[in-house]
């Protein structure tokens, strides 16, 4: 009980000793509070990142086969994640004769062409940047595309070759004065027009959301003169065939180009690649983070020394009535320690607030282990700083102390 009211006095001694110094104590406090802040929102956003990612691979369905032009998987020099824009510029150019030779697997229950391009978009006076997506009418089942007026192209509009077009939400919102009024009008690309015939439901993705898809045969010509595709997505319905149906394209494929002209990859595994990108990733976000909390902890101790200087006859008459060196370290870690949490409260506090704001737009998201790892190291700054000029205070000589001015 002694012990508990010893820590609870000192507690109270130095809550006392900040309200006599609010500006001090507060501008102490806010490095830590900087560095707490600056850490959680980090790995808040990146943790959003990778979860925006997540959600755009889960909408694609589980069972999801994609083909990539180049060696993005080689473990190689010259392959991995870092050869993957690289593997766009010079691997495989994929046409409709990969289409055709895809098409012969039994297992494969649809095959989507890709061809994307940035491009703007003109109608009624208004112009603004999107993209343009050519693809068949399967693209709508395997992004999970919801029709919000209007309807998707069908079949019979990708072999005839019509000039039909479905916008994303976002480019029709931003053309018309509601997303709505986008039916039976009529949008140019270059020196093309098309007749808007649907408008998809918000999605949450930006290529999409902003994106004008129509007929893949449409865009042989100017849009796509070499008729080829930025990726092929192939899908089954039974789980248990996705192996054999990415087997199976790899042996097409294999008989026209070479191994590292071409990737054929599972969702799954592009996804368990990312979330190691993102592992590295974080932890260097913590580490430029950390950068704020070390210069906090150093505020700290240069503030508690100025403290010990200033609070001298004080050290040296608590001494005198019969205060030890270990009472004196301890108020002064205690002070220290209080300030690094206080600051770390107040990081928490705000971090919580952003996160909450930014949320509405964008999947960030507290960690609470980040957060309880925060938190002990932001104590334990505390500690680690305030020993130095808790020391210094703590071996005071009481007779010099007293006569200090």
């Amino acid at each position: 009980m002694k012990l508990q009211n010893g820590y609870v006095h000192l507690i109270k001694s130095a809550i006392e000793d900040f309200k006599r110094s609010k500006v001090r104590t507060f501008l102490t406090s806010l490095g830590i509070t900087i560095g707490v802040l600056s850490v959680i929102l980090l790995i808040a956003l990146g943790l959003g990142l990778k979860n925006y990612i997540k959600e755009q691979f889960e909408s694609l369905g589980a069972n999801l086969i994609i083909i990539f032009p180049g060696n993005i998987s080689s473990s190689e020099e010259g392959g991995g994640i870092g050869n993957f824009g690289a593997g766009f510029a010079g691997g495989a150019k994929f046409d409709e004769k990969d289409l055709e030779s895809l098409s012969r697997i039994n297992e494969a229950d649809y095959i989507v062409p890709l061809f994307m391009k940035s491009s703007v978009v003109e109608s009624d006076g208004e112009r603004e940047l999107g993209y343009v997506m050519g693809t068949n009418e399967e693209l709508f089942k395997i992004l999970s595309l919801e029709i919000l007026a209007g309807e998707f192209f069908l079949k019979g509009d990708v072999s005839g070759r019509t000039k039909k077009g479905v916008l994303g939400y976002n480019l029709a919102d931003g053309l018309y004065s509601a997303p709505g009024d986008a039916i039976g009008k009529t949008v140019r690309i270059g020196d093309q027009r098309f007749k808007v015939i649907g408008v998809a439901k918000k999605k949450g993705d930006r290529e999409q959301d902003n994106a004008v898809i129509i007929p893949y045969r449409t865009t042989f010509g100017t849009l796509n003169p070499d008729k080829t595709f930025f990726t092929i997505y192939l899908g089954t319905t039974d789980e248990d065939s996705v192996e054999e149906v990415k087997k199976q394209a790899e042996e097409i494929l294999l008989k026209r180009y070479k191994e590292d002209d071409f990737t054929v990859t599972e969702q799954t595994e592009i996804l368990s690649t990312v979330n190691q990108i993102f592992t590295i990733v974080n932890g260097v976000l913590v580490a430029i983070g950390s950068i704020s909390l070390i210069v906090g902890g150093i505020g700290i101790m240069n503030i508690m020394y100025a403290t010990v200087t200033e609070r001298t006859k004080e050290v040296g008459i608590r001494r005198a009535v019969g205060a030890t060196q270990n009472d004196i370290l301890m108020q002064f870690l205690t002070e220290s320690v209080l300030l690094s949490l206080s600051g770390g409260i107040l990081g928490l506090i705000f971090a919580f607030l952003i996160v909450l704001g930014v949320r509405q737009f964008f999947p960030a998201s507290i960690n609470l282990l980040a957060v309880a790892i925060t938190f002990m190291v932001s104590s334990a700054i505390g500690i680690f700083f305030g020993v130095f000029p808790a020391r210094r205070a703590a071996k005071l000589s009481p007779i010099e102390a007293i006569r200090y001015e």
